[in-house]
Parts: C-alpha cells; sequence; structure tokens
C-alpha cells in the first residue's frame, strides 16, 4: 500500500475532515482525505474491493488498511475523524447493495455519516466541473461496462450492470470472450476467416487458437490474462481485419446505447450535455473506437458533448462528499485544482 500526504498539519489543527472520500475498484482502492477548504490531507492506496468474492466484512478489511494509512497521513486518527465517508465501490451494483455497503461502512465509524454509490458515479462525476451540480451521463470500460447519468435535483439514470443476465455486452472481459469465439470458430471452419486466429494465441507464444483453448482450459494459463487481448483485438482491428473491426463497432454501439438511454431517462437528450468516457478501454483513444462512437453519438444526441475523464475517480468520490456537505465553489474549485495538477479531469475526444 502506497501512502503520501499533504498538509498533514492543517489536518491535526482541525482535528476532523471534512470528507473521507473512497474509490474502489476491483483491482485498487484510494482513498483520500479532505479538508474543509477543499484541500487534500492524506491519500493511501490499497487493495481491490470484492464482497462477492470475499464477504463484505473482509473486503471492507482491505478498506480500513488504506483508510488508516490515509487518516496518519493526515495526522489524524484511524476512527471518527471525518464528517462524511463519501464511497464509490465497485461489486455496488445495485441500491439493496449500496444500502448494504453503506451500513457496514459506517459501522466502522470513520464519519459521522456515509454515502455508499456504485464506483461508476465517481466517474461522472470526477469529470464534471468541479464548482458545478452535477449534470451528465458517463459510460465506463474497464473489465466490464457500465452507465449512469446524474442531474442536480439528485435523479439518477442507471443500470444493473451485473454481467449478461442484465443484459450486458463488452468490458475488456466480454471483448476477450467475443475474440476467442471468432477466432476459435474461424480456425475450426465454422466461421469466417480471421486474423484473430493468428494474432490471439500469438500474444502468448502459442502456434494456433486449439493450443490456447487447451492453456486455457487447463489452467495453464490463468483466466485473468485473457484481459490481455483486448488490445490484441483493437491492434487487430487497426490493421484492416474485417471481424476485429466488426467488434469494435458493436462496441461503441454498445457504448452509445447505454449513454442515449441514460440521456432519454434524464430528458437530456435534446441538451447540450457532457457525456463522459472512462475505463482502460475507453481511455486508450482507440481511433476506429472513437471515431464510431463520435459519428453515432452526432446522430443520435447532436448537443451531446463527448469527453474522456482522465483523473483518477477518487477526485468523483471527494466531490460528491462536498456537495454533500453543500461546499462553496471555493471549496470545489482547490479540490479540483489539486487533482487537475495530478493529470487533468477530462480531455475532448
Amino acid at each position: 500500500m502506497g501512502v503520501s500526504g499533504a498538509g498533514s498539519t492543517a489536518g491535526t489543527a482541525a482535528g476532523r475532515a471534512s470528507v473521507l472520500a473512497v474509490d474502489a475498484g476491483n483491482s485498487k482502492t484510494d482513498v483520500a482525505v479532505i479538508g474543509a477548504d477543499g484541500s487534500v490531507l492524506g491519500t493511501a492506496r490499497g487493495g481491490g474491493f470484492q464482497p462477492p468474492v470475499v464477504g463484505i466484512e473482509a473486503a471492507i478489511d482491505i478498506l480500513a488498511e488504506a483508510v488508516a494509512g490515509a487518516a496518519s497521513a493526515a495526522g489524524l486518527p484511524e476512527h471518527g475523524f471525518a464528517e462524511h465517508v463519501s464511497a464509490c465501490l465497485a461489486n455496488a451494483d445495485l441500491p439493496v447493495e449500496e444500502r448494504e455497503l453503506a451500513e457496514a461502512v459506517q459501522a466502522r465509524g470513520w464519519g459521522r455519516t456515509t454515502d455508499v454509490r456504485n464506483d461508476t458515479f465517481a466517474i461522472l462525476r470526477a469529470g464534471l466541473p468541479s464548482g458545478a451540480a452535477p449534470r451528465g451521463v458517463a459510460v465506463v470500460c474497464g473489465a466490464g461496462i457500465n452507465c449512469v447519468g446524474m442531474l442536480p435535483d439528485g435523479r439518477t439514470a442507471r443500470f444493473p450492470a451485473i454481467g449478461r443476465i442484465s443484459g450486458d455486452w463488452g468490458g475488456g472481459s466480454g471483448l476477450s470472450e467475443e475474440a476467442l469465439w471468432f477466432a476459435a470458430r474461424a480456425e475450426d471452419g465454422r466461421g469466417e476467416p480471421t486474423e484473430l486466429v493468428r494474432t490471439l494465441p500469438g500474444h502468448f507464444g502459442l502456434g494456433s487458437m486449439y493450443e490456447l483453448i487447451e492453456a486455457l482450459h487447463l489452467g495453464r494459463l490463468p483466466f485473468e490474462r485473457r484481459h490481455e487481448l483486448t488490445p490484441v483485438l483493437f491492434a487487430t482491428g487497426a490493421a484492416g481485419d474485417p471481424v476485429a473491426r466488426s467488434i469494435v463497432d458493436r462496441l461503441a454501439e454498445e457504448v452509445v446505447a447505454l449513454s442515449t438511454v441514460a440521456l432519454g431517462k434524464l430528458d437530456l437528450l435534446d441538451e447540450e450535455v457532457p457525456v463522459l468516457l472512462g475505463g482502460s478501454v475507453l481511455a486508450a483513444r482507440h481511433p476506429q473506437l472513437d471515431t464510431r462512437i463520435a459519428e453515432l453519438l452526432a446522430a443520435r444526441a447532436p448537443k451531446a458533448v463527448v469527453e474522456v475523464v482522465t483523473a483518477p475517480p477518487v477526485l468523483g468520490a471527494a466531490l460528491l462528499g462536498l456537495d454533500h456537505l453543500g461546499a462553496d465553489a471555493q471549496t470545489h474549485a482547490r479540490l479540483g485544482a489539486y487533482y487537475t495538477r495530478q493529470g487533468g479531469p477530462r480531455t475532448p475526444r
């Protein structure tokens, strides 16, 4: 766990932070302690948050390590140091899960109040102007895919985003499985020819799809390494392979379907509004994917302004916390400026 602090003397003098911000994904957790003036008092990084795998309490134990590190960096005690805890958590896909996790987080005694949201809300809020009321839609495509929207009056649009049983397709996992499916059928003659037959096994130093299928099935290649095939898919498409290009186009269709449905639910289809894209797949700026998303959105939501979120999602969790506390524009701006210096909140497509 990496820990860094900024302005820990101020944190000690105040005795209590304004916001404890948590952004917890499947692979890592980022925590920030925010002062009443919007300054970042301390930060820490911890492990991934996977309550479906290890259980809620064990998952929150991992959060607790990062929280303790951030509090220490801020010169604050481990408990009771924040006015509000704003936690954006992976695997909080349904409102009932958000409520269960909020109760479990509140029981740790880090702050006076607690709000838990799905981690996609962190991407959305991080990409919106730091001093403005939240209004926009975000699509996140990393290991999985999800979309949320927010309005200043508190209304939201969201999807269960549990996987195929909730109608989802896309993300690194879905893309790699699709590429494997087409390549396997091409090699054995059931499907159309594609260069994926060569590029997918070649990534692992193997000579055929049969060898790759065998290695994955028998566990010689860990399941997690399938995600490495997503960049191979995009590279194969960029080289002109029609099958790979069709999969990329399908992802663009899915991103636009999610965003336009969310815009419609919030009555924003005919208004100028940001559509924010985040996650490793969308942030990679693949030219074919970028172009197709822009074309489809121009036809279906012509006033939408497409941007890529580059700021760390923990900024979004922190801004949501400041929103909850009714912080003024100057406080929001100070926090936003800190993370802008770290890499910038958003860039145009």
